[in-house]
């Protein structure tokens, strides 16, 4: 089946979350632009996946956990998980690898725990917005002992990603699928990249910004497990 996705969302616990970016909100507009799956991907956290996942379930939108990690050679990684407990392994591991700074509000934003309701019942003190102590090797091994996924995000930019940081995508890191931004030229990067499953998400920080019904993929159900395979290229 043809599968519409975003797997590149922030919620309001990034930083650079817009305040609206709340679990209703996120579902709703999903299903306004015709999506069937989501991924919910914050700067080093999962705050918020459980209760976007619980509205994802309520109203019919597959929500996947996930994580969108900066390692310590500071490019951006998407990790998506099985379950909220792996993905919860994994943050713990990310959050003891990042420094000691408290958030700036005044800078950077607040950086909101939400629940189902869209009401905040916390919020997170640790700057999200840095890189974790963990290598590349650690961040992927990490994710893929638990059951997960991982790629590099947005490659196509400047900063943050992979191919301007290192310049390469090493072949050591086993990398199966890569990411690229909203507005990349995607015809391009198919032909440049063909040993990899090319994803294009939105790495939305407002709701504006969420993809339609534009990309897709190919799979046997709309489950965690059948787009995983595609994605990694599992058989």
């Amino acid at each position: 089946m043809k599968l519409a996705y975003d797997f590149h969302i922030h919620t309001a616990a990034s930083p650079c979350g817009d305040q609206w970016m709340s679990p209703h909100n996120i579902v709703n507009m999903a299903l306004l632009n015709g999506l069937d799956a989501i991924a919910i991907t914050d700067h080093n956290t999962c705050a918020n996946c459980a209760s976007v996942m619980k509205v994802g379930r309520a109203k019919g939108l597959l929500v996947i956990p996930g994580m969108e990690i900066e390692c310590q050679e500071e490019f951006h990684t998407i990790a998506l998980f099985p379950s909220l407990e792996a993905a919860y392994e994994v943050e713990r591991s990310v959050k003891e690898g990042l420094p000691s700074l408290k958030n700036r509000i005044d800078i950077f934003g607040n950086q909101w725990k939400l629940d189902e309701e869209d009401e905040i019942v916390g919020e997170i003190d640790q700057f999200l917005l840095t890189a974790t102590s963990l290598t590349a090797q650690e961040v992927f091994r990490k994710v893929r002992e638990v059951g997960g996924i991982i790629y590099p995000a947005h490659i196509d930019r400047q900063s943050y990603s992979i191919l301007s940081n290192l310049g390469f995508i090493p072949p050591e890191l086993g990398v199966n699928a890569i990411e690229i931004s909203k507005g990349a030229p995607k015809e391009v990067y198919e032909r440049n990249y063909i040993n990899y499953q090319l994803l294009q998400s939105s790495d939305a920080h407002y709701l504006q910004d969420i993809s339609e019904r534009r990309h897709f993929l190919s799979a046997e159900a709309c489950t965690i497990y059948e787009i995983f395979k595609v994605i990694d290229k599992k058989t």
